[in-house]
């Protein structure tokens, strides 16, 4: 019998290995997986284990989930042995990567809740650390995904659960290859190809990517010093490969650059929203670790980035960050044994700048101290940078920045013109906008230019003027056109956020037009004309629009400190900016406190701006709401839709689910690309760009500042197609759904899974390409080559295929249609759930008799097409035909509805405690738990419930997870999606 394609590519890619270095070791299932283990550690500790030993070694890796295991993994071990002696081992030499014993074998089976057979998997002394899925070419790589996540629900944790020590998986079809790390809650969107230094991709697993990342060397270097254990998350992160190479370089730079040598110093050019903080934390981490380095001081250029970066580091590594309150704290902290130190370059400024602190700092002159600079565009371009190159006579200075300055974006100042490369000399590595689009680690913008003005001309003839001609303070300013662009908002803000399930932001001028926008907002949500919840945060200060506005977005200057604008150079301390604040400009303060109290009220928090605390925990509360969003499941009662700026927060602030930027504001160069990649950050199949909605006439100023930051030719990667385009592409992809079914009926006749895969990827397509064009004002279906109504016929066969895949529980694998990412976040609407069910039965019930049959279609129809209905679509049929005929007055119709509910939970309820035989009450209090903490029953908590007792050690699993199935469908039936 021929061999398949995959079980080809299987055996070479285990040849190439074999030829690196690795030993080829035969293991069918655990017990042999078990008795290597012990093989391995004994032989790279150089120690033997006894078989009561070796239990004691597998307790220590028995604990603990995966984020844990990796934390286990990289301590060293300590057990009692037989004799009562203390051993000491490791389970990896992360200090000495190389020195590691390397395996690869392959189809080894695991059984769990089903049986599964791995391709190739990777040991590192007999751990499975790498784990690779294999699929033939042709295939996607999402379907390799997939399978990796059936794993984890199904047998990875089986048994000893060794294989949740896996650190990194590689998935690759042949010519696609991808890596990620082993965090079971990301989606595709967080898989990454490894590139050469010049960032070219090493995408066939046989001829490029194996070499070069599966080298013994490499792949453990990766796992011991490039994966990241998140502690606010609880998950392992690795770095991409630009990432690893920037630090690398930087490493370099440190660990051989000498008093004589060459330059000491560089930068780090990375575009904005591509992980730099993840970066330059792993560069410092590395670097405190160096015996010839003193401290480590990571700078960044205002308050709020220091609280901002000091809490991403901590997440990083919990209690690694000392973060500095004032300057006192800072000099302490220059002179104790803290390794890593965050602070502001205005403290920084302070401590070698006043003579109380010189006696302390003048200590540290000669001290090896590496300073790394966060965004150093804001922040290097005063006389604080030749201070600290005065001071200190033994350090090295680095940058990290997504926008370099050159001379063409340089501002003049008391220095004159200084660019990036001024300051830091070389630039250590780079990876551009257009690298990052290419790679999708970022998203590319779909840019609207929004407004046409009409005046009259010589002759008294009206002609209509596009906003790229016009740009007059008059115009810019009068009421009319602010109107019409936040009533443009209002009708178009859901399709540019998916129906609000993503926030935007605004940004404007100056506060005197922030303060026009948002209390116009306000009038039009009193009178009943939205219901977004809008916020505001600015420092009120007069004349923001002044002689500086040009673009460059100086966020520098403005601290988080209500009432004061500062210049980095020279610096005014936190308490003088006290002092000071509310003297300034009490208009403006009295509008922000009324507009923190419309924020107080809709969320039931006291800030104001009061004293400086209060508005910086303001600002903070500001960036958690919109950080959260990405939590699942995202808290509708706790979002905001609007975030209405004049300069903060469009630069160092990253929120996932901010996908649109609204403007009214000149920016250009580096400013521009800051403000616009608020909303480009990868997150999910839903988010396919970030979306810029412009009312200026910054056509070409954003040419410009994409050509600057990447290449003449890049305007077009960086920017999605005009919208006729898309409606080209959509109705390309119709014509390939009708090939294959010509009609809706059609899909119920499709003969073997091959078609019935063929029509689902041909319906996917269709529906990434809506998602992108619902996102433009232009979007109607009536361009299109297919009716909404067929469209949504479609998409209910779409979800029936994707049902039927789902309720299909074999032992093995047998359907292709299993690894398909079906993609159901491009399909899922909010707004429809069982309220607004209630609604079209109010209609269907006053209906006239010849449109009834009608509406009692359409409501069938969207029963079956909405993905958070189809669960209830039965009870809801149910109602239909036994209620609703005997209900008269329509009003009752919500009550009575309520009524039949509550009798089905009942009815629902008591039939799961009588099938499982279960505790009533202990079943109600789980519920109500796992509603309150969002968080899946675990299976000992499931078992708990049982009035038998705890079922055999054999059968746990089994019947675990049977209830904890039947209790997640009772609440996602009879709770989730109930409301309006």
């Amino acid at each position: 019998m021929p061999k398949q394609p995959e079980q080809v590519l299987e055996e070479q890619l285990v040849t190439q290995l074999q030829g690196m270095g690795y030993g080829l070791v035969a293991i069918q299932g655990e017990s042999q997986l078990l008795t290597n283990l012990k093989a391995q550690l004994e032989k790279h500790n150089k120690i033997l284990f006894t078989a009561g030993e070796f239990e004691k070694v597998l307790n220590l890796l028995s604990k603990g989930s995966v984020f844990e295991k990796a934390k286990t993994l990289r301590e060293k071990q300590h057990i009692v042995r037989d004799n009562g002696d203390s051993l000491y081992f490791e389970f990896i030499n992360t200090e000495h990567w190389c020195q590691n014993q390397f395996q690869v074998t392959h189809q080894v089976s695991m059984e769990g809740k089903y049986k599964n057979r791995y391709d190739v998997t990777l040991l590192i002394n007999g751990l499975p650390m790498v784990q690779i899925e294999l699929k033939r070419r042709g295939l996607e790589l999402k379907e390799a995904f997939n399978q990796i996540n059936r794993y984890q629900g199904h047998s990875f944790g089986a048994g000893a659960a060794l294989f949740q020590y896996v650190q990194l998986f590689v998935i690759s079809n042949g010519v696609n290859t991808k890596y990620y790390a082993n965090n079971r809650n990301q989606s595709f969107k967080q898989t990454f190809y490894w590139t050469d230094k010049d960032n070219k991709r090493l995408t066939n697993i046989l001829n490029g990517f194996t070499s070069a990342f599966l080298e013994p060397c490499h792949i453990s270097k990766m796992i011991s010093k490039y994966i990241v254990l998140n502690e606010t998350h609880k998950i392992l992160m690795v770095l991409r490969p630009y990432q690893f190479y920037a630090v690398e370089a930087l490493i370099d730079r440190v660990k051989n650059t000498r008093d004589a040598g060459p330059a000491k110093n560089g930068y780090i050019w990375h575009t904005t929203g591509s992980g730099k903080t993840l970066t330059s934390f792993k560069a410092s981490q590395i670097l405190t670790s160096l015996p010839q380095v003193k401290k480590v001081v990571f700078v960044v250029d205002r308050k709020d980035l220091d609280y901002q970066t000091t809490k991403e580091f901590d997440s990083f590594k919990k209690g690694g960050v000392d973060a500095t309150e004032n300057t006192h704290d800072l000099v302490t902290q220059f002179t104790d044994d803290t390794k890593l130190i965050v602070t502001t370059i205005q403290k920084l400024n302070t401590a070698i700048s006043k003579k109380h602190h010189l006696s302390k700092m003048s200590a540290l002159q000669n001290e090896r101290i590496v300073f790394i600079f966060d965004e150093c565009h804001r922040s290097q371009f005063g006389e604080t940078h030749n201070r600290i190159k005065a001071f200190f006579n033994n350090i090295q200075l680095f940058g990290f920045t997504g926008t370099p300055i050159f001379a063409d974006n340089s501002v003049k100042n008391e220095l004159g013109k200084r660019t990036t490369k001024d300051l830091f000399e070389e630039c250590l590595h780079k990876y551009v906008i257009t690298d990052a689009i290419r790679d999708e680690n970022v998203l590319r913008f779909s840019i609207e230019y929004v407004g046409r003005f009409k005046r009259k001309d010589g002759t008294d003839n009206e002609i209509d003027i596009e906003v790229e001609d016009i740009d007059t303070r008059e115009l810019m300013e009068s009421p009319a056109r602010v109107e019409k662009i936040v009533d443009y908002i209002l009708a178009h803000h859901g399709r540019k956020t998916h129906n609000r399930d993503y926030s935007a932001m605004f940004c404007v001028s100056s506060v005197e037009s922030l303060i026009r926008y948002y209390d116009l907002f306000q009038k039009k949500k009193e009178a009943g004309e939205h219901d977004l919840k809008v916020a505001t945060i600015f420092s009120y200060v007069a004349n923001e629009d002044d002689a500086n506005a040009d673009g460059l977005i100086r966020e520098d200057t403005e601290m988080l400190t209500p009432g004061l604008r500062m210049a980095a150079d020279p610096p005014v301390s936190y308490g003088q900016a006290q002092e000071i604040a509310p003297v300034i400009n009490m208009h403006s303060r009295e509008k922000l406190d009324s507009y923190i109290g419309h924020y107080n009220t809709m969320f039931g928090t006291k800030f104001s701006t009061r004293d400086s605390q209060s508005f910086y925990n303001y600002y903070n509360d500001l960036s958690k709401k919109l950080k959260d969003r990405e939590k699942s499941p995202d808290s509708p009662a706790s979002r905001i839709d609007i975030l209405l700026v004049v300069n903060m927060f469009l630069t160092g602030f990253d929120a996932k689910k901010v996908n649109t930027l609204y403007v009214d504001k000149n920016l250009k160069f580096h400013g521009l690309i800051q403000a616009y990649s608020r909303t480009n950050r990868i997150l999910n199949e839903q988010k396919s760009q970030g979306n810029i909605v412009v009312f200026r006439n910054l056509k070409k100023v954003t040419d410009e500042a994409i050509t600057l930051f990447s290449n003449k030719e890049a305007i077009e990667e960086i920017i999605l197609e005009p919208f006729e385009d898309y409606v080209e592409k959509f109705n390309t992809a119709i014509e390939k759904l009708l090939d294959i079914t010509p009609t809706v009926k059609s899909v119920n006749e499709l003969v073997s899974e091959e078609d019935e895969l063929k029509f689902v990827k041909a319906f996917r397509d269709l529906i990434r390409i809506k998602n992108i064009l619902e996102s433009f004002a232009d979007f109607s279906w009536e361009e299109l080559g297919l009716t909404e109504q067929t469209f949504e016929d479609y998409k209910s066969k779409y979800l029936d295929l994707h049902d039927k895949v789902k309720s299909n529980h074999t032992k093995e694998k047998v359907s292709i249609l299993e690894e398909v990412d079906f993609e159901l976040e491009l399909i899922h609407r909010d707004e429809i759930n069982v309220t607004y069910i209630l609604k079209l039965l109010a209609g269907l019930k006053t209906a006239k008799p010849k449109d009834q049959e009608r509406k009692r279609r359409e409501i069938e129809q969207l029963l079956n097409s909405e993905i958070q209905l189809r669960s209830k679509r039965d009870l809801i049929e149910k109602f239909i035909e036994e209620n609703l005929p005997l209900i008269e007055d329509v009003s009752d119709i919500s009550d009575k509805f309520d009524e039949f509910w509550q009798l089905e939970q009942i009815k629902s309820f008591n039939v799961l405690i009588e099938e499982e035989n279960l505790d009533a009450d202990k079943t109600q209090q789980l519920i109500e738990d796992y509603l309150f903490a969002e968080r899946e029953p675990l299976r000992d908590e499931v078992l708990s419930l049982l009035k038998a007792g705890r079922p055999s050690l054999l059968q746990r699993k089994k019947i675990g997870d049977r209830i904890l199935d039947k209790i997640l469908g009772f609440v996602k039936t009879f709770v989730e999606g109930g409301e309006g």
